[in-house]
């Protein structure tokens, strides 16, 4: 008798720590949502009102200034985030990281700072990192403004060049109609301590640019914060380096060189669009298989709240990185504390300078505020639930990013697990199978030519997958006979090159 009352105790008392914990998860996970754009606001508006940063405009055409780069939220301590989670005590005040470039002083360089607390600010301190080294200036991400200014360097190269342009390729930069070059800039920004010169090759400005280079590339020396002083240190041609365009234009008038003539463009033959060509197999006039939720759908989001067939997280897309998880539960149960993407990351090879020297650290292009539009039915079923994201990035306010997030559950095709039972007579003696479901939360990263996209899945038996998918435009180069050595010939006059990806993840484990 006393066992019995035992185990119905028991039972009741299991709904109610239940309950509890998934209360604690919901009350906790607001700790990690991004921050809003009222919060991004006041965050601005407090640091402009500190007359001891001397902050302006981050659009203001000046280099020698000091603007906010970057504002994203700050994650509070793990041990205080605990207490709200497991014990359903208060939350740790909301607060803001900054990153802040400092061009107007006697030693420019960049500064991180907390901000806190949200959403009214009153405070901000220094954000130290280990070593206490400081960030060099130089090796400050490109903004919007440096990118205009080193578009009227190369109008100046065009207006030298343009001639040689023009004959080798058809195409002309600057001074140009609808036959026009546009241009795609590399980095690391130099291969010494306090460089900042970048090699920028020159492309035929057409629906995907990215696999149409035309042999032309200038290293452009832009360290001053003057980009009246900005110079043009070397010009690669058809294989050939330079020390000057006025070098290049005076030994290709000379014809002391080996000329460039690219095939005639056919505007008619584009090979790089996206719009289908050829015979098509597949009936585009009858729709394919699409996705339903017969009764509506089986997870719940609240906020950055997600719940699944057990599974409860909270989520943020943080600006500088991408998608992260937090306080990732399984039946109650805590597997992790945070699952966040951090960083991707793509060495290449080459025989042309952009080529060898590409070594992209996409953090340092804000791989998190890449995360544009996704279109129902081809980035996401129709079905998903999207989410806007808002961003604070190299802007004087925040930018809103429609239906940039999105959430479903889908089927795999293929069975969790099954089996038929044969009785090895024709019949059978039992057939058993599940049907495999998954939850989905999905974001892109369209950085630059790549669009990565990224996927957190959760499957009915406990376990998790992370997954990233490369599409978009390969990274593309000049051909040259000595290419091949570092690629593939992708066309008659561009090399796709060899190069690796490495994707890292932060995994904190809390399991038991």
């Amino acid at each position: 008798m006393w066992f019995s009352w035992m185990l119905l105790l028991a039972s009741l008392a299991m709904p109610t720590t239940s309950s509890k914990t998934r209360e604690w998860a919901h009350h906790g996970a607001a700790m990690f949502a991004d921050l809003t754009p009222k919060e991004m606001n006041a965050v601005r508006d407090y640091l402009h009102s500190c007359s001891e940063l001397g902050l302006t405009s981050a659009r203001d055409k000046s280099l020698k200034k000091n603007s906010i780069l970057l504002m994203e939220l700050h994650v509070p301590r793990k041990h205080e985030a605990l207490r709200a989670l497991d014990r359903g005590q208060a939350k740790p005040s909301r607060q803001a990281r900054v990153v802040v470039q400092f061009g107007n002083q006697a030693v420019p360089n960049v500064t991180e700072y907390v901000v806190s607390p949200l959403p009214f600010p009153k405070s901000y301190q220094v954000k130290t990192f280990k070593g206490e080294r400081p960030i060099r200036f130089e090796s400050r991400p490109i903004s919007i403004v440096e990118y205009e200014h080193l578009n009227k360097v190369l109008e100046k190269v065009g207006a030298k060049a343009n001639k040689i342009l023009q004959e080798s390729t058809g195409f002309t930069y600057g001074n140009c109609s609808n036959r026009c070059l546009t241009f795609s800039d590399i980095a690391p920004r130099g291969l010494a301590p306090e460089e900042r010169r970048t090699w920028i090759m020159l492309q035929k400005f057409v629906e995907g640019y990215f696999i149409h280079p035309v042999g032309f590339e200038v290293l452009v020396n832009h360290k001053d914060l003057d980009h009246e002083k900005w110079t043009v240190d070397k010009v690669w041609y058809n294989g050939q380096y330079f020390d000057s365009v006025e070098e290049l234009v005076e030994k290709y008038e000379k014809g002391t060189i080996n000329k460039l003539k690219l095939p005639e463009h056919d505007e008619e033959d584009l090979f790089s669009t996206y719009i289908p060509r050829g015979h098509m197999n597949t009936q585009t006039n009858i729709h394919g298989a699409k996705l339903v939720e017969p009764q509506g759908r089986r997870f719940q989001v609240d906020g950055n709240f997600v719940e699944y067939a057990g599974w409860s997280f909270a989520y943020r897309v943080r600006s500088s990185a991408g998608l992260q998880i937090f306080d990732l539960r399984f039946n109650g149960e805590r597997i992790a504390y945070e699952i966040a993407l951090q960083e991707a990351i793509a060495f290449y090879s080459g025989d042309t300078p952009a080529a060898m020297q590409t070594k992209y650290i996409d953090a340092g292009w804000a791989m998190g505020t890449s995360d544009y539009e996704l279109s129902p039915g081809i980035d996401c079923p129709e079905v998903a639930h999207f989410v806007d994201l808002y961003h604070y990035y190299d802007t004087d306010k925040p930018v809103r990013y429609r239906n940039a997030l999105c959430i479903f559950e889908m089927t795999t095709a293929l069975p969790l697990r099954r089996h038929f039972n044969s009785n090895f007579q024709g019949g059978f003696n039992f057939y058993g199978g599940l049907e495999n479901h998954v939850l989905v939360i999905r974001t892109t990263s369209t950085v630059y030519n790549y669009d990565y996209i990224w996927d957190f899945v959760f499957y009915q038996n406990g376990v998790m997958e992370s997954r990233v998918s490369a599409t978009g435009y390969i990274h593309a180069t000049f051909f040259t006979e000595n290419g091949l050595n570092y690629g593939t010939r992708v066309y008659n006059y561009v090399l796709g090159n060899l190069h690796t990806h490495l994707i890292h993840y932060k995994v904190d484990l809390d399991i038991a």
